[in-house]
């Protein structure tokens, strides 16, 4: 349950105030994430909880503008995969990716409703650039446990978008690129399987994460 609800906050703290991103540094814009996420989410939770269309729908919202789902899916996917897909291939593994992690986190999100979020102090080297940068968090849930969380943000057209999250020192994105590549060879490279067959890799992305983390 640990890894899950961490990954939960991974998925949804990803999401900046699309009010105030554009002009946020990286840091501000996880920081003000961390709270307005919070403040949406406690205002619907009883919803959500009964429809979990209203839940994908409300995320997808936020999700949509200030996300770069285009990016990080081409990243899943690789340059030898990605630039034979077709844009509908594409559009469907963004949207089915959304789904899929919504789906096995998306609950376990919901039952957290009580804990801590710091966002740190920007750290020595943590902008590594004009296009690029890292922001760490820390989550301390009620029972005292805490959980590292640190975002990768890319500067796209002026707005800082997340493109990469590493939970407990494990980075997410590289378990979903090989989790990926792994999945191409079981279905000797049908991207159309591996694309319908998604959520089943998510799942086997989470057994690995509590496995490496000894949950």
């Amino acid at each position: 349950m640990r890894n899950v609800m961490t990954w939960a906050f991974a998925l949804l703290l990803s999401v900046p105030l699309l009010a105030h991103a554009a002009a946020a540094t990286p840091h501000q814009v996880v920081e003000d994430t961390s709270v307005r996420v919070m403040e949406v989410l406690n205002a619907n939770r009883e919803l959500y909880k009964q429809d979990s269309n209203a839940f994908l729908d409300g995320l997808n919202e936020v999700l949509d503008p200030v996300v770069d789902f285009r990016g990080i899916a081409r990243s899943v996917m690789t340059v030898r995969y990605s630039r034979s897909a077709s844009d509908e291939q594409m559009d469907r593994f963004i949207d089915t990716f959304k789904r899929s992690m919504v789906e096995f986190y998306g609950n376990a999100l919901l039952e957290f409703d009580s804990g801590n979020i710091t966002v740190l102090p920007p750290a020595k080297g943590s902008q590594q650039s004009d296009e690029r940068a890292s922001v760490d968090m820390e989550v301390r849930a009620n029972n005292g446990n805490v959980y590292p969380v640190t975002y990768t943000m890319t500067n796209i057209d002026g707005q800082w978008m997340v493109r990469n999250v590493i939970v407990e020192g494990i980075n997410i994105g590289l378990l979903f690129r090989d989790q990926f590549a792994q999945a191409m060879q079981t279905h000797r490279n049908n991207l159309d399987a591996v694309i319908d067959n998604w959520g089943s890799v998510v799942a086997e992305s989470r057994e690995v994460v509590e496995k490496e983390t000894g949950e």
